[in-house]
């Protein structure tokens, strides 16, 4: 897949473990701080790379997509989705992170539009996320691309509570 931006997609493998948990630490750095502890977000890429090396090598990976946006060779985002049979709600949007030199570029939106169409393919009907309370760039982004907020739960992250916004997309 490309985009106008020759951005383009790669699935994800186990030995792509460590590159996902550092964007991911890098995204969560750059977008929760004065939301989360300063000292979870300083350690956090120990806990991501435990984390995502567990995930990519758990069973199942049939149930799950990961993809790897590129810029020219480099990595600029990630996205996973999982199908959870048990849920209401569809398949979880768990991770989308763009990192932020390569925010504004469209790779969020190409990055979701590959775990929209993920998850049609997969038979399902709906689409859905968690956002972090505060987040407001994160909210303001999935409401442009036409996400709506269907509920909020209380959980913790960082060692403090906090309140997680669902917000889903319908896929028909």
């Amino acid at each position: 897949m490309t985009s106008p931006a020759t951005l383009t997609l790669r699935p994800a493998t186990h030995a792509d473990a460590p590159l996902i948990a550092s964007i991911h630490a890098t995204s969560w750095r750059a977008t929760y701080r004065g939301l989360l502890p300063d000292d979870f977000l300083d350690r956090v890429i120990d806990e991501r790379a435990a984390w995502w090396e567990a995930r990519m090598r758990a069973p199942g990976e049939e149930r799950r997509l990961v993809l790897i946006a590129e810029l020219h060779g480099d990595a600029a985002g990630f996205v996973c989705a999982e199908l959870q049979p048990e849920s209401k709600w569809g398949v979880l949007l768990d991770n989308l992170h763009a990192l932020p030199g390569f925010q504004g570029i469209g790779c969020g939106k190409l990055l979701m539009r590959a775990a929209q169409d993920w998850a049609r393919s997969q038979g399902e009907a709906q689409i859905y996320l968690f956002v972090l309370e505060g987040n407001a760039p994160a909210i303001a982004f999935y409401e442009r691309q036409g996400w709506a907020f269907a509920g909020a739960e209380q959980d913790q992250l960082g060692g403090i509570d906090i309140t997680a916004l669902r917000y889903v997309y319908p896929l028909r």
